[in-house]
């Protein structure tokens, strides 16, 4: 099993594991590829695709598969010595660093409320409920949770700040 394991190393010789079905397809891929630029110059997935009869995304996925890893701190242009490395154009704007800080901090101050201000914000911003909903559901009224959802963002805010 070990003999069989370092030959399927040497000969994969990818630092990533690709099943062997994917990269046969991928190097079907590759072969319809070559016979098809011999007749056309402009080789699409979708000339390919249709060639071998399967999906375009199954032909992008297979060469995407056999292609080698990228470092995220490979050079994507230099010059004149200013080197734009691959992670600078990445950028999540969901995930940066900011957005984390801040629903921490939010997450924090919220766990601060009292558990009747934490339900009232729920059902407020989470589930969308106007204030009478929200009176009718907790058995208060109106303007005691209008009251009680103004006192819990300020003590929000303060917290945030």
């Amino acid at each position: 099993m070990i003999l069989g394991e370092i030959k399927r190393y040497l000969r994969d010789g990818n630092s990533l594991r690709v099943s062997r079905s994917i990269r046969d397809t991928a190097y079907q891929i590759l072969k319809v590829r070559e016979k098809l630029e011999e007749v056309d110059e402009e080789v699409t997935y979708d000339k390919i695709a249709k060639e071998m009869n399967v999906a375009v995304s199954e032909v992008a996925y297979a060469l995407d598969a056999i292609s080698d890893p990228v470092s995220l701190y490979e050079p994507v242009y230099n010059k004149a010595g200013d080197t734009l490395l691959l992670m600078d154009q990445i950028f999540d704007e969901k995930n940066n660093d900011e957005v984390w800080t801040e629903k921490a901090a939010l997450y924090e101050a919220i766990n601060r409320l009292e558990g009747r201000e934490k339900r009232i914000l729920f059902l407020r911003y989470f589930e969308g409920k106007t204030q009478t909903e929200i009176s009718r559901e907790v058995g208060i009224s109106q303007a005691q949770v209008s009251r009680l959802e103004k006192t819990a963002l300020k003590q929000i805010k303060t917290c945030i700040s």
